[in-house]
């Protein structure tokens, strides 16, 4: 028999599977998959018990179920400012992935060209390529990893379909600023050119920094679908409830793929979801100051390590430049940290289509203290020029 022709043929295993199968292997500190060492809110498991209990537990409607798209609408109304209709305008998924997902086979046509912004998460491309589509990248320079929306503006053409924007950032975290909101409005200004908000982290950001997500400016929004975690804001990863947020003339083009890919999200958690929303109102608000005391404790911790790097914006990663200890590329260098150090990190090469040249790993501090000092111990103790 002969066997179809792979659809993805540059698509192998995804490094968060590779490096945490070699964590597992070699009882490395896993800081490389971005996932909390600790539980969630005690709130929000004791109403998954309630609600499995209770008898919550057959389909939920296709959309999600009304009382939680009710809850994010009234949340997106206080923080960015907007009405959105919870009917029409808030759709629940299965985690981000299957939202961005959805979001590009609704609107994504053989031929069309994506902007995708390296380093990029790795669920983009695939997504892009299965739907007939080019992805087209652009590499921020390292370190900072800004935008240059000179560069931005002549990689689009009259195939660009969309733009793909995740701030704050996985894997670099960098956020973006007031100025990149400017320009990315001049330059969408007068087309027809789509965005996707990858917003997943929106609750994790710092040092009084604000998250500008496109739910706040209309001329953005009204191209937009704004996809957001709750698996990231209440430490429940494994949940992979997700939601998008968009135009009613959007959300039903996204609607129309989501039936047909898991239809809709398991029902005791939602309930359990809007249990959470109703009685810790103030939890999202309290995250920031929860993951910036954990990005500060990391990078005190590696401030006597011959690493180095400015502190992360945003999200619950660090990335930190090797350069001073070893003369391998990434991923060689994370393959020994994890068998020889003990401790697991991403390379950010495997973010980039075609990678500058860098030394740098990213770590993932959504961990505990403890975990946090015992594996900085491990990479405080590395000398210089290992080779």
């Amino acid at each position: 028999m002969k066997y179809p022709a792979s659809k993805l043929p540059d698509v192998g295993t995804t490094i968060f599977t590779v490096m945490s199968q070699m964590a597992t292997e070699h009882q490395a500190i896993n800081l490389a998959q971005g996932f909390p060492d600790f539980n969630g809110p005690q709130v929000l498991l004791d109403a998954v018990d309630k609600h499995v209990s209770n008898g919550k537990n057959q389909y939920a409607p296709m959309t999600g179920i009304i009382e939680l798209r009710e809850q994010i609408a009234a949340k997106v109304e206080t923080i960015y400012q907007r009405k959105v209709c919870p009917h029409n305008e808030v759709t629940i998924t299965s985690g981000a992935t299957e939202a961005i997902y959805a979001a590009l086979a609704a609107v994504i046509h053989k031929g069309d060209e994506v902007l995708v912004l390296d380093p990029a998460f790795d669920c983009y491309d695939p997504a892009i390529v299965l739907n007939g589509g080019t992805p087209v990248h652009v590499q921020l320079a390292p370190p900072e990893f800004k935008i240059d929306w000179q560069v931005i503006a002549a990689a689009i053409t009259a195939r660009t379909k969309l733009i793909i924007l995740n701030s704050p950032h996985n894997p670099t975290g960098s956020i973006l600023t007031e100025d990149d909101i400017e320009q990315l409005t001049k330059l969408v200004a007068g087309t027809d050119i789509l965005l996707i908000g990858d917003d997943v982290y929106e609750h994790i950001i710092f040092d009084g920094a604000k998250h500008l997500s496109f739910v706040k400016y209309d001329e953005l929004y009204q191209r937009s679908f704004v996809i957001s975690s709750f698996g990231k804001t209440y430490h429940v990863t494994g949940w992979k409830i997700g939601y998008c947020i968009a135009p009613a003339h959007l959300t039903h083009e996204l609607r129309k793929v989501h039936q047909f890919l898991n239809f809709c999200s398991s029902s005791p958690l939602q309930y359990a979801l809007v249990d959470v929303m109703q009685q810790q109102p103030q939890h999202y608000l309290e995250l920031p100051a929860f993951y910036q005391r954990k990005r500060d404790v990391f990078n005190q911790l590696m401030s006597e390590s011959n690493f180095s790097g400015a502190p992360a914006a945003g999200s619950y990663f660090q990335v930190l430049d090797y350069s001073k200890i070893s003369d391998l590329d990434d991923m060689a260098f994370c393959e020994y940290l994890t068998k020889e150090v003990g401790v697991a990190a991403i390379p950010i090469s495997v973010f980039c289509q075609n990678p500058p040249p860098m030394k740098l790993v990213r770590f993932c501090f959504a961990k505990s203290d403890a975990t946090l000092e015992q594996a900085c111990k491990k990479l405080v103790s590395l000398p210089r020029q290992i080779r």
